[in-house]
This record gives structure tokens, sequence and C-alpha cells, in this order.
């Protein structure tokens, strides 16, 4: 997907010509597929994604984003703090380890909000690039589907694990950017791509992590023309 994105937005510079957008509405709106990838979980998750903005002038925007991703994946031995896996009879743990590569089973819904200002790069006619701090709120539902007697264990001996369904919200931050293709002075394209660093479910996973979303979907601008 990075490498689609990255191509993607080579095609549209190169098609494009170097000069200033003679439109640039009030609003902007964008709408589309995204998905959610945290290598360190071995977790990947699709949904859909929203932005909405204002802009100030021609290089300057504030706007909110917001997103919701579903997926599926395994939480291993390692992927849990050291003082939770202690409250585990060690011939468990021993049963554990004798399993190569064992995970919990879980599934996953992740919302995010986000709010904050936008920059603006117009010098394309076709293209418009952007970037943004990330700085939001992210909640987070992790349920458990044990599949065989030792992930029942497992939940049965956590009680950290809250019987298999782990709610947390907290905040997030790191940058994001992108492009907009204009098909028409009202009408594009638009892809996003955000790097951010989470903090979810602190009081049970070893580590915090890094995420990586990206977006894509078409875009609408209107409004009145701001001023060169």
């Amino acid at each position: 997907m990075r490498k689609l994105f990255l191509m993607s937005l080579l095609l549209s510079l190169s098609v494009c010509a170097f000069a200033q957008q003679d439109y640039v509405g009030r609003y902007d709106s964008f709408v589309g597929f995204s998905y959610l990838d945290t290598p360190k979980l071995n977790l990947l998750e699709r949904g859909f994604i929203t932005e909405e903005g204002v802009n100030l002038n021609r290089w300057l925007a504030l706007g909110v984003d917001f997103s919701v991703m579903q997926g599926h994946s395994g939480i291993t031995p390692a992927d849990i703090k050291t003082s939770v896996l202690a409250q585990i009879p060690a011939p468990v743990l021993a049963q554990l380890a004798a399993i190569p590569g064992y995970a919990l089973p879980y599934n996953s819904t992740i919302y995010t909000y986000t709010a904050g200002p936008q920059i603006n790069y117009r010098k394309f006619k076709k293209v418009t690039l952007f970037v943004h701090p990330d700085l939001g709120a992210i909640h987070a539902t992790a349920t458990a589907t044990p599949k065989t007697p030792i992930d029942v264990a497992v939940l049965t001996l956590l009680p950290n694990l809250n019987g298999g369904k782990l709610k947390d919200t907290t905040y997030f931050y790191g940058i994001g950017g992108g492009a907009q293709y204009h098909f028409t002075k009202h009408v594009g394209v638009r892809f996003t791509f955000d790097y951010v660093h989470v903090f979810l479910f602190s009081g049970v996973l070893a580590n915090s992590r890094n995420a990586y979303r990206f977006g894509i979907g078409p875009s609408f601008n209107f409004g009145k023309n701001v001023s060169k």
C-alpha cells in the first residue's frame, strides 16, 4: 500500500504543470477507505476515514479528522508485560513456550479523532501537497476470540485481560501529510499518510508502538474562492 501511495503521488506530479491554482475553495471535505498498520503487533485494520477543513488562506487550513477501523491478530507472550505474565503458573508458561508462534487471537476496533492546522503547497496546477501534525485521541476495543483450551486457560489466569475484552482511550502523536489531485475545481481524489506513536493498553502491553495509517478517496472543494 505504501508503494502504491508513492507511485500515485509521483504520477500525479508528473502530469501537472507548475502553475498557481486559480480556485481554492474555502472548505475541503474528504471521505474514503483507510487502513492502519501496527507492525509491532502484526495488526492490520481496515475501515473508513473522513476529513473536514477550512482554508484560512491559500497555505494554511484548520481541520478535523475521524476514522474507524477493524481488524484481527494475536497477542503473543512477548507483547505482554512481564508483571502481567507473572500471574501465569510456570507449567502453563512452559506449555505456551512449547507452542511455536503462540498468540491469543483477538478482534480489534479503533476510533481516532484529530484536530489542528495543516500547511498546503499549491504550486502545481492540479495537485495540492499538504503536511500537518498529528495529535489526537484514540479509542480501542480488543476482544479475545479463544479457539483452544490453552487460549481459555490464558484468559482465566490473567485477570488483567478482563475476561478477554479490553477498552482503552488515550492519546497519540506523530506527523501526517499527503496529496490531492484536482480533476475539476470542485472534485478530486486525496491520498493521505500518517505516522504516529500509540500508547494503547499500557497496563497490559509491554511497550508503546508506532503505527501507519493510509487513506484514499474522493475529495470536494467548495465555497468562496480564497484570495491569493
